[in-house]
């Protein structure tokens, strides 16, 4: 599973999807999403990121696709920062 970068119309606000790897069991089993935030203040500088959380796959995938629906984008432009 790769990463993921949304971010909103106005370019201020971004969310990063990844996989959360818990080194405490099995590696190859992803059970858990590691879900970023943060935000930009110029678009040419590095994203801030506020805090992250772990959701459930499920959850993720709601939250994704609500933000998809609210017209948030995909985007690979951030993810060298990452």
């Amino acid at each position: 599973m790769e990463k993921f970068t949304l971010i909103n119309n106005a370019r201020s606000r971004i969310k990063v999807f990844e996989p959360f790897d818990d080194s405490s069991k099995n590696p190859s089993l992803i059970n858990a999403i590691l879900i970023s935030y943060g935000c930009l203040l110029k678009q040419s500088s590095k994203p801030i990121m506020k805090g992250s959380r772990v959701e459930s796959i499920e959850k993720a995938r709601k939250e994704y696709k609500k933000l998809l629906e609210e017209g948030w984008k995909e985007t690979y432009r951030l993810n060298s920062f990452f």
